[in-house]
Parts: C-alpha cells; structure tokens; sequence
C-alpha cells in the first residue's frame, strides 16, 4: 500500500514574516486565537492549486487571496465568454475574450497584491498533471466534468496530495475532500463514470448562478481550514447542498478496501486515458453505436447544412430543444420537436428524407438521431455542436446561452 500523506506544516517551506501592510490586512484574522501571526503564516506559505477558473473556481479563488494563502495556481485553457458572467464572478464584462487565467490573476491582484498567482494556460492531462499537481501542497477541484474529475483524483492519489471535491447540477451541489491519508478518494464514492450520454454539461442543463458561489465557498472554507489545522474536515464525508429547499445533508463515504487508486492492493499505477473512461468519444472514434453521423457546422454553414443531401432533396431541420429555448434563439427554417416526444411523433418524420437535428450544444440531438435511426430514419443526422456551434461559425447574429 502507498505511504500516506505527511501533514502539511509551514515548515515544510522556508521560514515567512508578514510585512505590516499585511499585518493591518489580516487584523481580523489575527485576532482569532486559532489563527493568529502563526496561522497568518501558514497560510502566507501555502501553495494552492485551482483546477478550473469558472463558476467554482471564482469563489475560491477570490476567499483563498483575501484570506492570503500565498501562492495560488490556476490552470484552465478557456476564455471568459459573455454567458460565464452570471456566476463566474471572478470575470467581468472587460475580461470577455480574455483567458480565465489572465482575467484571474488581474481580479486577484487587485483584491490583494500580496497573493502570487501562477498562471497555466494550459488543458490538464494525464502527460502533464502530475508534474502539475506535485507543485502544491493543496489541490481544489473546480472542473464541470467527470474525465477531469478522474483525472485529478488519480493524480492526487500517486502524488499523495489532498483534493478539496465540488460540482454543482441545476439548483443542487456536493462538497468533499478526498485523498487524505486515511480518507477515501473519488472512486471509492464513483468507482465507474455513468453513460456519457446520460449526464448533461452545465451548458444543457443550466444552473442557478447563486449554487457555484455557495458550493466553491464551502470550498475555499475547507481548503483554510485544512492548511490552519482547524476543526473537523470533510474527509470521509459528502455534503449534499438542495438550493430550493435550502438543505444540507451529510453522506458518509468510506475508503473502498478494492478501490483501484487508494484501496488495500491498489492497480493504478499511472494516470489513463479519461476521456475513453469515461466514454466520450474521441475525433475519428465516433461510431454510429456511439453517437451517429454527424454534420459539422463549420463545414455546411447555411445554403450546405439546409442542402446537406442535394439541391432537389432539401432536410428536415428539426430543433430539439426545450420551447424556452426557442425564445432566445433558432436556426431560421427549422421545426421544433423536442427530444422528449421525437418518439412519439415519428409519423411526421419521412424515412426518404435527409434529417439534420440540433440542440443547444450537441448531446440531445445525437440521442434524438440515435432514437430516429433506431426505428428506421437511416439518414438521420446531428449538427455538431449544436446552436451554439451555428452561432460561433455561421451566424453571429444568433444569441449564444
């Protein structure tokens, strides 16, 4: 079994002073007993890192800097976009089109310049992450998918570091810290990923903007709290957040004798490929048993996608949305039948006839084509990317969500 995880203490790093700017900064904390100037310290010479600057990531980031945890490191390869602002409140509208990280460290800065923000711009991998993640001493999980979620645990795992776990659905989320020494990892709570095809992204199924800011400060608390040594963690222990009930429960997990990663014989030894864990398929693998042809918006931009099969046989562009979904925006000449009922209104659909489906971003139309090839449609077809593709690549003027 692996060696377990040494308690990080400030000695661990070179010996820190606070300057008395910082002194006059941190006077509240100072004047709690159980932080003080050697609590101020620790957190001076801690080293975090935050996978992810977005909805939970930005609360995190902005409770770890006024609390001056010293070094803070955020990796993630996207720019702001308009529809991040509604909870991403590290960004702003001056930062649309900027990288996450630049954004971040600006926002950081500003709030305390005392912080150092290492900036990697970069999509964590199995090649890099753990060289990546044995640069901190603490690692906060603020990705919104599960391949990275794997990715990050594993890595957490073979480099004996402890991760603080987030994620949020529509009005509900979970909190957790895992990979401690004695606690459990995120296998032993989700040893397999569910069907791809079954769990929405944030972009599909939305949520509330207020629930990434409360689930990411429970984050930001628990990652203070582990580096001061203060109270009883989370470790062996998910939180479960409802927003519209306003409902906390509480889960134990325990360490899974047979998990792979942290269990009593352990098999992982390396970090896999996660995004074929977990079932996403890849460009070049996209078999008609995974998803089905699909039409790429970049390459049949208006007159091609509407045409897709010939100029004398015209396809059925059918929108698979939810109706409030129309109200934002639509491909002009499309039909609207909603994933929900493609199966009961076949009848209006022609086996002859070439059919082009589009959602929001892709998933529910690659299902409604599954479902439409699967009783006979052979010529069904999903527009890659969905709406929100056609926006980026074919018309400006369609509103993005």
């Amino acid at each position: 079994m692996r060696p377990k995880l040494n308690t990080w203490s400030v000695s661990d790093g070179p010996p820190v002073t606070l300057s008395s700017s910082e002194l006059r900064r941190y006077a509240r904390h100072l004047t709690l007993p159980d932080v003080g100037v050697d609590g101020q310290r620790r957190l001076k010479s801690a080293r975090v890192l935050l996978v992810g600057a977005g909805g939970l990531g930005s609360p995190v980031a902005l409770y770890l800097a006024s609390a001056g945890v010293g070094t803070i490191g955020i990796i993630d390869h996207d720019r702001v976009d308009l529809s991040n602002l509604q909870r991403q409140v590290l960004h702003g509208t001056g930062t649309i089109g900027e990288l996450k990280t630049r954004s971040s460290e600006r926002r950081i800065r500003d709030l305390n310049p005392e912080v150092r923000v290492e900036r990697l711009e970069d999509r964590l991998t199995s090649a890099n992450a753990l060289d990546v993640l044995g640069r901190y001493d603490l690692i906060v999980d603020g990705s919104d998918n599960f391949p990275t979620r794997y990715l990050v645990n594993d890595a957490c795992v073979l480099t004996q570091r402890p991760y603080i776990y987030g994620s949020i659905f529509r009005f509900e989320g979970q909190v957790s810290l895992f990979a401690s020494a004695d606690g459990p990892c995120y296998r032993c709570l989700y040893a397999e990923p569910p069907a791809a095809d079954l769990i929405p992204s944030c972009a599909e199924s939305g949520v509330l903007g207020v629930v990434p800011g409360i689930i990411g400060t429970l984050q930001a608390l628990e990652a203070i709290k582990w580096i001061l040594g203060l109270g009883q963690s989370l470790v062996g222990r998910l939180i479960l957040f409802e927003a519209l009930r306003f409902s906390f429960r509480e889960l134990e997990v325990r360490r899974d004798p047979a998990c792979v990663a942290c269990g009593t014989s352990p098999t992982l030894d390396s970090l896999i490929d996660y995004e074929a864990f977990c079932g996403v398929p890849q460009d070049g693998d996209r078999g008609v048993e995974v998803t089905v042809d699909e039409v790429s918006a970049a390459l049949r931009c208006a007159e091609e996608v509407l045409d897709v099969a010939g100029e004398h046989d015209r396809p059925m562009l059918v929108d698979v949305r939810e109706p409030w979904e129309l109200e934002i925006a639509r491909i002009a000449g499309s039909v609207h039948v909603p994933l929900s009922e493609i199966g009961d209104r076949l009848s209006e659909f022609d086996t002859r006839r070439s059919i082009v489906l589009y959602c929001h971003t892709g998933p529910r139309a690659v299902t409604a084509a599954g479902i439409l090839r699967a009783a006979g449609f052979s010529r069904a077809r999903a527009l890659a990317g969905g709406i929100d593709a056609w926006a980026l690549e074919c018309d400006p003027e369609v509103l993005r969500y």
